[in-house]
């Protein structure tokens, strides 16, 4: 296990500090997202509090019966909109069920249909608002990330941001139940993997567990502390840079004793374009193989087929 951690970068330095705090981020933020495909954001403006209050909402979520939660599956979905149950989900490499249950909520995007349209629960009451608000507060953040990584490619300001407008984003709530009340021989809580999205921003999980597969091959714990958002790259935007910033592996593992046997819950934020954005690969220093141009709908619904979630 590698003992390097992930930069620390303050968002205020970018939205209020001087033009040297300013390039200061923009440096680090993506010298980090290049070398780690991961970094730790502070001061970035969403109060804590509104992510207690969705951790409790969550809690008492799945707490409820197994037929209410099912009354919350959105058909034809593939996952990408209410609730989805313990086991469903996969890893791309494995046929093993990851030991966890989630619910996404996500914009209601006409073009889309059914599909996307989000599947409130009656239980709690404040899931809704409560969720709705973290959502956007999540979706404003990351329309400043974007901005500052096209700058540190000297690219125009909105050449990412202007992918998210109208985008297909989605809240995922998770639920990893203690190993001792549901258990899969062979299964982890998440098996190694890599996001499918642009970036994920992921809010302080309740408990430890996530590592990230560094450039050298060994694995790397990352923790979320209270205050930090953990911000890490997913495959379109791997595509789109031509790997310059890497879709990095990663995985939650098993408590390691009986005694750190825990439930543990996660807050991913994961930030897509909208439905027909062309993801079309960049003139980048370093750039690989330019990839096939795509939709970015395309693309997910690919990538969802392959982890078990779309028929």
């Amino acid at each position: 296990m590698s003992t390097r951690t992930i930069p620390v970068v303050s968002l205020a330095a970018l939205t209020a500090g001087s033009p040297a705090d300013r390039a200061d981020f923009v440096r680090v933020f993506g010298g980090a997202l290049r070398e780690f495909g991961f970094v730790s954001v502070i001061d970035h403006g969403v109060p804590r509090e509104q992510i207690l209050d969705v951790y409790t909402d969550i809690e008492s979520f799945f707490a409820r019966p197994e037929e209410e939660k099912l009354a919350t599956v959105v058909p034809g979905a593939g996952g990408n909109r209410g609730y989805v149950a313990f086991g469903k989900e996969h890893a791309k490499n494995s046929p093993i069920g990851d030991l966890k249950e989630f619910f996404h909520v996500g914009r209601e995007i006409p073009s889309l249909g059914a599909p996307a349209k989000n599947a409130w629960p009656v239980h709690p009451a404040s899931f809704r608002a409560r969720t709705t608000t973290l959502y956007e507060a999540l979706e404003g953040v990351a329309g400043k990330l974007l901005e500052a990584l096209a700058e540190h490619f000297s690219l125009p300001a909105d050449t990412f941001s202007k992918m998210i407008v109208g985008g297909n984003s989605i809240l995922r709530l998770i639920h990893y139940p203690k190993l001792a009340d549901r258990f899969v021989p062979g299964a982890v809580r998440a098996a190694e993997h890599e996001d499918i999205n642009l970036i994920t921003l992921l809010c302080e999980a309740t408990t430890s567990g996530l590592e990230i597969l560094t450039r050298d091959g060994t694995w790397l714990a990352v923790e979320a502390p209270p205050g930090h958002i953990v911000v890490d790259s997913g495959d379109m935007l791997a595509r789109i840079t031509g790997g310059v910033v890497p879709s990095t592996t990663h995985r939650v593992v098993n408590p390691p004793s009986p005694e750190a046997d825990t439930v543990r819950y996660s807050l991913p934020f994961f930030v897509h374009p909208f439905p027909e954005c062309v993801l079309e690969p960049l003139d980048l220093p370093g750039a690989g193989p330019k990839a096939p141009t795509v939709t970015a709908q395309g693309f997910l619904e690919e990538r969802l087929r392959a982890i078990g979630l779309l028929g």
